[in-house]
Order: structure tokens, then C-alpha cells, then sequence
């Protein structure tokens, strides 16, 4: 076998890499569970991730690669219900690059990184022969309050699942580009910090938290019931996705339930607790289109009802995808 695009989907092939190559020789308690970010004991716990950056083009409506690596990295560190601390960058340049363009993706970080709360504290850079793209690697340390605990396993039967905001606008937003397609499609590109200092704030008892990127929601969900070993079910109708966002996946035969997003979550709630989490979500920047989309029930599996009232299974992503989103 050799290594497709399909490999770097986030979905079923990705999976099957990780437990046939990287799961194989790396396994342990704290690898295992496949987390956004592995939660270590340290004086305490803290949350520990890193992701890398390949976006092609590196600079789109909504952001650019240095926005998204900082988004990126700290977002998984918030699905944890830490709070990010620290992070490294690592760049990996070719040949070719302008020095313009190198400086505003830096700045970029720098300003992402200065709105988010975290410092930037180690990096380092290697030039390759090439045509003039970059790649970035980030790094992030997060601290986990005391009491705090969310985890993929976490929910129950009864539980609600919020969505924060429309589907698909990254995925849209770079294919657009991709293909030299005109429209107002801008990336959802963003820190989701506002929506979990605003849940914990609040008092709400987060069971599970993801956010929604590769692979898309149906793959998180499938994810999230396997780990929890409970079943999920969605609305078809409560899902927000963009009228323009829908019109492009329809005219690609692109499903939103699949495409990747940058500024998008989930949160599972006790079922008391539902509405007003709903209020806490909509009332910040990233979360103003929130919805309840669905809820956790008892047996396996992800199932959707549609718009029609029928039944569908919601399996994960099979396939490419789009390569390059992140």
C-alpha cells in the first residue's frame, strides 16, 4: 500500500493509518484515546497537542495559515476545557517564498497569538527546495483547571449536542479559491476561546467538547459515539449550514455534514442545562448561529433524521475529502 491524499481526509483512511502504522508503534494510556489534546499529569494537569499547517492557498478570505495554526493548535487545547498557555512554531519554507508574504503570515501569528492569551516561546526553521509554499507546525501547553473534565468518553444518554455556528465555510471557502470561484464565502477561521470561557463561566457541565475540522461533524460524532459507547442522533433541520455555503456543495455534490471548518465546535451538555448553554454559545462572536442539533441515546452508532422524517446512518468520511484545507 502506498500513501494517498485520502490518508490526510480526517476520515476512515486516516483512521486506519493511525491504528495500522502510528497506533502500532506508539501505543500507550495517554496516545490511545485520541483526543483533540493529551491530558498529562504534571503538578497538576495539563493539555499538550500539535498540529501541522498545509492550506493551499496559504492566504484566503478570512485568514491565512499563520491565523489558522494559532487557531488551530489552541482549539484543541480548549476541546480539553484547558486553558492555553504557551505555544511553539516550527516552519519549514521553500524555496521561492516571498519575504512579503512570510512576514504577514508571522504577523498574523503574532496578532492571533496576542488575542488568544498565549505566548510563543520556542520555533524553528529549515528551507527546502520547492516552489515557494510553507508548511507550519505549532505546538501548544494548556493548563487544566482543577475539577475540570471533558473528555470524548464523557457523555450520556440524555445528553443534548450544541452546535456553534454554519457548516462548511472553510471547505468552501478554500475550494473556491482552489478553483478560481467568485463568491462572499469567507473562512470560518477563528479562536473558539469565547464560547468555552463563556460555558464555564457559566456553570455548565461540558461532558464531551470537539472541534469540527477534518473529517467534518459526522466523522467527530461517529468518533465520540464509539469512544463513549452510546448512541448519537441528529436533526437534520437544526443543522445550520450558509444558504451560499449550501448552494456551492450542492452544485459540487459536496455534503456539509462532511466538509471541514476551522472555528467550529460541539459541546454535549446535560439535558437540563441545554437551553441555557444555547444562550451562553449565542451570545459570542464564534457562537451566534449555535444550535441544538441532536442528542445522545443508549445502544451505538450516529443516525440522522432528515428533513423528510426518515432515518439514516452517519458514517464517517470515506475518501479524499479535500486535501489541504488545514
Amino acid at each position: 500500500m502506498k500513501i494517498t491524499m485520502a490518508h490526510g481526509s480526517g476520515g476512515k483512511t486516516s483512521a486506519e493509518l493511525m491504528e495500522s502504522v502510528f497506533g502500532k508503534h506508539f501505543k500507550n494510556s495517554v496516545l490511545d484515546k485520541m483526543e483533540d489534546a493529551a491530558v498529562l499529569d504534571i503538578n497538576g494537569k495539563v493539555a499538550y497537542s500539535t498540529d501541522s499547517f498545509v492550506v493551499t492557498p496559504v492566504i484566503f478570505k478570512g485568514g491565512d495559515i499563520g491565523k489558522l495554526c494559532v487557531c488551530g493548535t489552541v482549539n484543541d487545547l480548549l476541546m480539553m476545557g484547558a486553558e492555553p498557555k504557551y505555544l511553539t512554531c516550527g516552519f519549514i519554507l521553500e524555496e521561492g517564498l516571498e519575504v512579503d508574504t512570510l512576514d504577514q503570515i508571522v504577523a498574523s501569528m503574532a496578532a492571533q497569538a496576542k488575542a488568544a492569551g498565549v505566548t510563543i516561546v520556542a520555533g524553528d526553521t529549515k528551507v527546502v527546495e520547492g516552489s515557494g509554499g510553507l508548511y507550519i507546525n505549532t505546538s501548544g501547553i494548556g493548563i487544566i483547571p482543577e475539577g475540570r473534565d471533558v473528555s470524548a468518553g464523557g457523555c450520556k444518554p440524555g445528553d443534548k449536542i450544541l452546535l456553534s455556528g454554519n457548516l462548511g465555510d472553510h471547505h468552501a471557502c478554500i475550494l473556491s479559491a482552489r478553483m478560481e470561484i467568485e463568491n462572499d464565502i469567507k473562512s470560518d477561521c477563528g479562536c473558539l476561546k469565547d464560547i468555552t470561557d463563556a460555558l464555564f463561566d457559566g456553570n455548565i457541565d461540558v461532558k464531551t467538547m470537539r472541534d469540527v475540522t477534518r473529517g467534518g461533524l459526522g466523522t467527530i460524532l461517529n468518533e465520540i459515539a464509539d469512544t463513549s459507547g452510546c448512541r448519537i442522533e441528529l436533526e437534520e433541520e437544526a443543522i445550520p449550514v450558509d444558504e451560499e455555503v449550501r448552494g456551492f456543495a450542492d452544485i459540487l455534490g459536496l455534503d456539509p455534514l462532511y466538509m471541514g471548518n476551522e472555528g467550529k465546535m460541539i459541546a454535549i451538555v446535560p439535558s437540563d442545562q441545554a437551553e441555557e448553554a444555547l444562550r451562553l454559545m449565542r451570545d459570542t462572536e464564534h457562537g451566534k448561529d449555535a444550535a441544538v442539533i441532536g442528542q445522545v441515546k443508549e445502544g451505538n452508532g450516529t443516525f440522522i433524521t432528515t428533513r423528510l422524517g426518515g432515518s439514516r446512518v452517519l458514517d464517517v468520511l470515506y475518501g479524499e475529502g479535500l486535501p489541504r484545507i488545514c
